[in-house]
């Protein structure tokens, strides 16, 4: 991975004062994580249907990455989760990657830090062999990318959402072709706190 990174880091970073790098998630980056989420968000953002398949889960290994500040503070950050994207006719089910939430700082807008991190999350998810990528997203700005909503006619969120905002990217060839059904997780979840003896 850190090949990777270090490519994006080349490729994004400018060489100013507004200079950022992409690097793997820490545990310490944690409360910076939730606090600009919340900032970026809102209150509401663990309501959205997206939330329902992150509850209580991990994400996919290596691939929650976030954007430092030359002082090595958290401004950006996107996650991507294990899902299974439905079925196929010969009831086979089909892994793919949950991208989200993509967020960059207000501060530090403008800068290519959302390109950037996005970027690295699709090559790191390609390297790590993923065959695709969804989200529920703007179509103008993730189009870029080469997400569509062509691939996600046959499949559906675990709740209300917008057709038109639900896109795929396939990272390998055909790789969604005849899944059908609805999004749920499949990734690793979060261990569970120890049980209390009772008093």
């Amino acid at each position: 991975m850190a090949a990777v990174l270090d490519t994006v880091r080349a490729l994004f970073a400018p060489k100013t004062e507004t200079a950022f790098r992409i690097d793997a998630e820490n545990p310490s980056d944690v409360v910076a994580r939730e606090r600009l989420l919340d900032k970026m968000m809102g209150p509401d953002r663990k309501k959205k249907s997206s939330e329902a398949l992150r509850r209580n889960r991990v994400p996919a290994e290596g691939l929650a990455l976030v954007a430092r500040d030359p002082s090595s503070h958290v401004i950006g950050t996107v996650r991507l989760w294990e899902i299974e994207a439905g079925v196929t006719r010969d009831e086979i089910r089909v892994p793919a990657l949950l991208l989200g939430p993509l967020a960059v700082d207000s501060d530090h807008e403008g800068k290519g830090i959302g390109a950037a991190l996005m970027r690295a999350a699709i090559l790191e998810a390609k390297k790590r062999g993923h065959g695709a990528i969804l989200l529920v997203g703007d179509a103008p700005y993730y189009e870029r990318f080469g997400f569509s909503a062509d691939k996600t006619r046959t499949l559906m969120m675990p709740g209300p959402f917008a057709r038109d905002r639900f896109l795929a990217l396939e990272l390998r060839d055909r790789w969604l072709e005849g899944a059908a059904g609805v999004l749920v997780p499949s990734g690793r979840r979060l261990a569970e706190p120890p049980l209390k003896n009772a008093a």
